[in-house]
């Protein structure tokens, strides 16, 4: 992980936000290249997903042909839309704090080791990633026992590592940033949703926030795209946005930020229909990220037990990745496909339902009238071919733009072998990114600054640019500037040589294969476009 992270700072991907003075946690920006990952990323989504749905077919595997429409939504919105959603009242995170080092942390993501010193045993915390654990576990033990180097035979860790939520007590628990025992507070619940004020006086009438989730957006407009695209169920609204959760420990490089895009879709369909609809997105969106480029053996589909299911959730399915950063055989979430039900619908247009109740019944404050009152609009549906009314039910695939760029750079680094310019093999680091999400799509050389061939080359890149993104470069050896393409993840380079002069066809080397072919100089733009999109 720290290999890819090096990476993905010296070639533009990724930086910390406000590195400058200090950088902000949480919070992540985007470079040269990395800008053109996550937008290529979103754009395939969004293509896949909305843009080029063919609604006359049925797809293989669906229960029939349906609609797909798109939507961009406020970022802020009514308060009463997160008081109905329950993101007010049940969006939050337990956290504790420790009374010593004067730390927050999430409770659930402190991880540690038991580690025992002749008679004494205690849990030592770090928040240190899983590579960096046992050792730092170790550290932290012997120093809190007062041990050197030479006596660190003396002490055991534990095999197992587990986080602070499964422990019966904090009693013997040194955590992550303190030198005694017994210093966390009792976990206690903290809002995830960032606040904000609306308006130039700034009262308590005026707080709103930052949405924590784009789909609320969707939710709210049910109506007006129903009304004004003629769309009929079953059908799916999409958007790609930006939404804010205030983590109390961001952590794992962009994996768990404070600032982050999705990319959703509500699905909206018929109750009885709803399972099958869900059977359809889960298997639809992994086999997604698979033809992206995703490994097999990298990727699983996880169905959550009851316990774990989300107020609104009738059943939620994870897809999840090996990410680096996780010790081995652990996934982290990459996706959520979640059954909503008629939660959010009913929410917005009765007020806020008691998760509680079975079935859902709007709850009520203290004055028997409901809690969080809702819009009072209709948001039922009409079958004009039956007359049937009802309330839809909603299946929502849920994806991360960061969480998925990171998964496709985290599988896209490689180190294999190449020869170098001399013909000599030598260590070559490659981004194996799929030409669609690659940032580069290709690169054009002449072999040397002289003949004619850097004025055909010129000639090639202008064409290519006005189709897609390229790189021009004529600076060092051909086999070093092969190599920095490499590890920029462009797929494809051409050179322009001295057969270019006399034949008009120029050379087009694979990033993953090395094998090069001679292309007509007029057929690269069709050569690279199939390529891409084959």
């Amino acid at each position: 992980m720290e290999k890819i992270v090096s990476l993905c700072k010296r070639r533009g991907y990724l930086f910390q936000s406000s590195e400058i003075y200090g950088g902000i946690q949480g919070f992540w920006d985007y470079g040269p290249l990395g800008v053109e990952l996550k937008r290529n990323l979103k754009d395939a989504w969004w293509h896949d997903m909305i843009s080029g749905h063919n609604e006359l077919v049925k797809p293989e595997s669906a229960p029939r042909a349906f609609e797909m429409v798109g939507l961009d939504s406020t970022i802020i919105m009514h308060p009463q839309v997160w008081k109905c959603s329950g993101h007010y009242d049940l969006f939050h995170d337990h956290m504790v704090d420790c009374r010593e080092s004067k730390k927050r942390y999430r409770f659930d993501q402190i991880r540690g080791r038991w580690v025992e010193y002749q008679d004494k045993k205690v849990f030592v915390t770090t928040m240190a990633e899983a590579e960096q654990e046992l050792d730092e576990v170790r550290r932290r033990g012997m120093k809190f026992f007062k041990l050197r180097n030479k006596d660190a035979d003396k002490i055991t860790v534990g095999n197992e590592s587990l986080t602070l939520d499964k422990l019966d007590s904090t009693e013997n628990v040194l955590a992550p940033d303190a030198k005694s025992l017994d210093t966390l507070t009792e976990p206690r619940e903290f809002n995830l949703m960032f606040k904000t004020t609306l308006g130039a006086l700034g009262g308590e009438d005026d707080t709103t926030f930052l949405r924590p989730e784009t789909a609320q957006g969707i939710f709210v407009n049910f109506k007006n795209v129903l009304d004004s695209s003629r769309v009929g169920l079953p059908f799916g609204i999409g958007q790609v946005g930006k939404s804010f959760r205030n983590e109390i420990t961001p952590r794992n490089f962009t994996f768990r930020s404070r600032e982050f895009e999705q990319m959703e879709i509500e699905f909206f369909c018929h109750p009885d229909q709803s399972q099958e609809w869900y059977r359809y997105w889960r298997d639809r969106r992994l086999a997604w990220y698979k033809e992206l480029g995703l490994s097999d053996e990298s990727l699983i589909m996880r169905e959550h037990h009851q316990e774990e299911l989300a107020h609104y959730s009738v059943g939620t399915a994870d897809i999840e990745y090996a990410f680096p950063f996780l010790p081995e055989g652990e996934y982290g979430e990459l996706e959520g496909i979640a059954h909503r039900g008629d939660f959010d619908l009913r929410s917005h247009m009765e007020g806020k339902l008691d998760p509680s109740t079975r079935p859902m019944q709007v709850e009520l404050g203290e004055d028997g009238k409901p809690k969080y009152r809702g819009s009072g609009r209709d948001l039922t549906y009409r079958d004009e071919a039956t007359n049937e009314k009802f309330v839809p039910h909603v299946v929502e695939p849920s994806a991360g733009a960061d969480r998925g760029a990171l998964a496709f750079l985290c599988e896209a680094y490689t180190e294999d072998e190449a020869p170098d310019e001399n013909g000599k093999m030598q260590t070559r680091t490659v981004m194996k990114l799929h030409p669609r999400l690659a940032p580069i799509k290709a690169a054009v050389f002449p072999l040397v600054k002289k003949d004619g061939m850097p004025e055909v080359a010129h000639e090639i890149y202008g064409e290519l640019k006005r189709h897609m993104n390229v790189f021009y470069d004529e600076k060092g050896a051909v086999g070093r500037r092969y190599r920095r393409q490499d590890e920029a993840g462009t797929p494809y380079c051409i050179t322009v040589d001295t057969d270019t002069l006399t034949d008009r066809t120029v050379t087009i080397r694979d990033r993953d294969t090395l094998e090069q072919t001679r292309v007509k100089i007029d057929d690269v733009v069709a050569d690279l476009r199939t390529r891409i999109n084959g």
